[in-house]
This record gives C-alpha cells, sequence and structure tokens, in this order.
C-alpha cells in the first residue's frame, strides 16, 4: 500500500512528471535495482542505423528510425523519450549523409523523424502526466481505506487478531465491507459488516456505522445498547440520503457485532444482524457459533424486538472467524460456492496451528483465490480473532496481517 498523497486534495496541481516516476511504474523493466527502460529503444536506434548503413542504396530503412522515439514515448519518461528524439535526427542526418546524394532520402524524411520525435515526446508528457494523477487518485484511495479500516495494533483490546481485505474492484482499492476493535471500560467489541451494493455510497455507510462502533463500543456498557445505537444510526443515515434524494436511500448492511466480557474469560457475546455467523476454531475441529439469526441494519422496525444477545462458551484455544459474503459466496467455474468450514476443518486436522488468526485468515485469502480463480465478485474480508494468551503461551503471530 501506498503511503503517498496524505494531506493532498484531489485537485491539487501535480508537479512535473520525469524519469524518478518510471522508477515506480514500470518495475519489470529494472534489473537489480536500475532502469533497463532505455534499453529497448536504443537497441532498436542501433539496429535501424546498422541495417540501413549495410543495405544497398535502393532499399533505404533510416526513416523507420522514427520508431525509436515512439517505442521511448511508451516506457521511458519525457527527459529519456526528448534525448532518444534528438538521438533519432542525429543519427538519421549522419547515416543519410553518408551515402552518395543519388540515395539520400532527403528533406521529406527529415520532417518525418523531426515532427514523429517532437510528438512522440508530447505523448510522453501526456502519458506520465495522466499516470501521475492515476497514482494520485490511489494514494487518496489508500488514504481513505486506512481512515476506514484503520490498523489495528498488536493485541489491540487485549486479542490476538488478522485481518484480510480484498476488494472486487481492484482500482477502487475501498468498498463496503469493514471490521474493527474497540477495547473500553466494560470489554473489547468487535464489529465485521458488508453494506449493501457499491460505489461511494457503500464506502459512506460503512463509515458511519464504524464511526458509531467506534464511540458506542466504548461507552455502552452492554453489548445490546451497541447493536442498537448502530441500527438507529443506520436508520439516520438512510433517511438523510433520502433527503438528499440519491437513489440508495434503502441501502441496509449486514454485520457480527462480538463482546469480549471484562469479567469472563470463557464466553463471547454475540450478536447477528443478518449475516453469516461467526466459525469457532480450534485444534478439536470447527463449528459454527449458535447465534441466531436478526435482520440486517436498517430493517430493525421489520422485527418484533431488538436484536437479541446470546452469550456462547468459547475454549481459550478457539479462534472465531468472522467473514464477509465475498468469502461464503465465492464460486468455481462449475458455480459450486466455496466450502469454508470444511477446507478449514481439514487445514486444521493436518495442521493445529492454523488456528492462529495469521495463519487463518492467510488461509481463507488464499482458499477464497483459489476456488474463484481470483476472480472476485464482490468484497472479500476476513477477521480472525481470540483472547491473548497469558505470559509465556502468548502467540508470536498473533496481531499481524499477512501481506
Amino acid at each position: 500500500m501506498s503511503h503517498g498523497g496524505v494531506g493532498h486534495g484531489p485537485h491539487d496541481r501535480l508537479p512535473r512528471a520525469g524519469r524518478r516516476d518510471l522508477v515506480h511504474r514500470h518495475e519489470l523493466l529494472r534489473v537489480r535495482g536500475r532502469s533497463v527502460a532505455w534499453l529497448p529503444p536504443f537497441l532498436l536506434l542501433a539496429a535501424i542505423t546498422t541495417a540501413d548503413y549495410n543495405t544497398t542504396g535502393e532499399f533505404r530503412i533510416i526513416s523507420w528510425i522514427v520508431l525509436v522515439p515512439g517505442i521511448a514515448a511508451a516506457i521511458c519518461g519525457v527527459w529519456g523519450t526528448a534525448v532518444f528524439a534528438v538521438l533519432a535526427v542525429a543519427a538519421y542526418v549522419t547515416v543519410d549523409n553518408a551515402w552518395p546524394h543519388e540515395y539520400q532520402t532527403g528533406l521529406p524524411d527529415f520532417i518525418l523523424v523531426t515532427v514523429g520525435g517532437t510528438l512522440a515526446t508530447l505523448a510522453c508528457a501526456v502519458r506520465v502526466r495522466g499516470e501521475r494523477r492515476a497514482l494520485h487518485m490511489r494514494d487518496v484511495a489508500d488514504t481513505v481505506r486506512r481512515t476506514l479500516l484503520r490498523p489495528l495494533p498488536p493485541g489491540w483490546g487485549g486479542l490476538e487478531h488478522a485481518g484480510v481485505y480484498l476488494t472486487a474492484d481492484v482500482q477502487a482499492r475501498v468498498g463496503g465491507d469493514f471490521y474493527d476493535i474497540q477495547p473500553g471500560p466494560h470489554g473489547t467489541r468487535v464489529l465485521v459488516g458488508d453494506v449493501q451494493g457499491k460505489g461511494l455510497g457503500a464506502v459512506e455507510t460503512a463509515s458511519v456505522l464504524l464511526g458509531t462502533f467506534r464511540e458506542a463500543g466504548y461507552h455502552e456498557s452492554e453489548l445490546a445498547s451497541v447493536a442498537d445505537r448502530l441500527e438507529t444510526r443506520m436508520l439516520r443515515h438512510r433517511e438523510y440520503t433520502t433527503a438528499l434524494g440519491r437513489s440508495d436511500g434503502d441501502r441496509f448492511a449486514t454485520a457480527v457485532l462480538l463482546g469480549f466480557p471484562a469479567d469472563r474469560t470463557d464466553v463471547v457475546d454475540v450478536v447477528v444482524f443478518g449475516h453469516e455467523p461467526p466459525l469457532a476454531v480450534g485444534p478439536d475441529g470447527v463449528r459454527y457459533l449458535p447465534a441466531g439469526g436478526g435482520l440486517p441494519l436498517g430493517y430493525g422496525d421489520l422485527a418484533p424486538g431488538p436484536p437479541g444477545v446470546r452469550r456462547v462458551p468459547v475454549a481459550a484455544d478457539e479462534t472465531l472467524l468472522l467473514v464477509t459474503d465475498g468469502v461464503t459466496e465465492a464460486r468455481d467455474a462449475d458455480g459450486t460456492f466455496y466450502g469454508l468450514a470444511a477446507d478449514v476443518a481439514r487445514a486444521v486436522a493436518a495442521d493445529p496451528r492454523v488456528t492462529r488468526p495469521t495463519r487463518l485468515v492467510a488461509l481463507v485469502r488464499d482458499g477464497t483465490l483459489r476456488h474463484s480463480r481470483g476472480h472476485l465478485v464482490d468484497d472479500t474480508t476476513a477477521l480472525a480473532v481470540r483472547r491473548r494468551r497469558a505470559a509465556g503461551g502468548e502467540d508470536p503471530e498473533g496481531g499481524r496481517s499477512p501481506s
């Protein structure tokens, strides 16, 4: 993830682009850390010059040298392209004048090479500026992503944790999936959710829900109150978007809310808002928590009462895995859904260390991508959490996300 662009608005003027920009854009044209983007146009220049010098006068190819700045415009920087444009003209004049007068291509091809080099340089400037703008917007998207899905310190809230987040649109870099961990005086709360729909509207909805969770998760003593605050915030946001006349005024979100009580280490409180229930993964096997099912956030007024909070026993060596439908609805070429629980159970049976949060989310990430052959149709999120081990038994890998 890029860390540039922080503090710059999307309308800031972009500085001039040159050779330094290519360091980040053409990594495939690098050998031992050094750019070799100049090599293809240079070899083409040498090949055309040598070939023309060794041909007969009836078959001259020196005018093909106009291709050299054209190739440079595609892979080099502005100054590099300008240098090759000048070299092309110089090579043309030198080689052409070396021939007897009756075999010289003359002024028309000289104009062709000169104009071609000038246009190639201008085209390169346009290309590099567009690349800089694209990178700038990517930095803005990365900043939004870091704000929405803030980095979580190792051991945050007394939990070992690891998360992975993949967007279906690799250019967007952020979508409607969200997760967070919020410690507080009443215990640690965890939220994982998925906003219906895509685009900036989904990102905005995820942002307001996370903001509410971070405040309510800290201040509210009861997990049911946190759940109620989330439902109320979702309804308020829908009223706001409807008042603006937007077409996403009926948006909703599915989510799972966990509470790790401060006075208990053997249980977890669970509230499910129309979401896949958490998966408890331990050395002895895999099981879904009997958390019941509630309606998605935004549809609470259709339920007979507030969402229920269920207290579920959890062993000290069990990790809770929470995923969005990008995992559970991933399909292969035959349309078969990804069997998450079965895949995790096989992996744990083969190696109990898979229960560690970092290894578990890496397994889910790799399994989802392998099953779907890399074609994600929805944003994909997996978060694994468990209480930190006592001193001496703490998982050294806890609190990190897989690369």
